[in-house]
């Protein structure tokens, strides 16, 4: 199998359809967004009571709390309202500020508001991430 190289993780990792979803982001993430590398995580593990999880993407602020989780699904995954209830079910144990969910060809952005998460155009840039906490 093909594989693809994980700067988070730094290693070759099997190039499925989800994982190239993924190294896309973390590229959006680092060059468009301003995430610097070393406070972005792949495939993080954390419990949900008993039951394990594994969040796809994971920035963190400069203190190293959770800001954002990406949930990445293979391009031919439909982003339905139970991919967005599982990263909020993610967001229970992370309390982070921002949720994306995006199979490659769609990308959804939510921002905490309150107590509940609101659709938002663009994913701002991680320095208002911050000023946003």
């Amino acid at each position: 199998m093909e594989r693809i190289w994980d700067p988070l993780r730094r290693k070759e990792v099997a190039a499925t359809p989800e994982e190239r979803v993924r190294q896309w982001f973390i590229t959006i993430l680092r060059d468009s967004v301003g995430v610097p590398e070393h406070l972005m995580m792949s495939e993080v593990g954390f419990r949900f009571g008993t039951k394990p999880f594994r969040a796809d993407i994971l920035v963190y602020d400069r203190n190293g709390a959770p800001l954002a989780v990406v949930e990445c699904k293979r391009p031919d995954v439909a982003l339905s309202a139970a991919v967005l209830e599982q990263a909020m079910r993610y967001n229970s144990v992370l309390s982070v500020r921002f949720l994306v969910v995006t199979n490659g060809k769609m990308t959804y952005l939510y921002r905490l508001e309150g107590d509940a998460f609101v659709p938002c155009e663009q994913l701002p840039g991680f320095e208002e991430m911050l000023c946003q906490r």
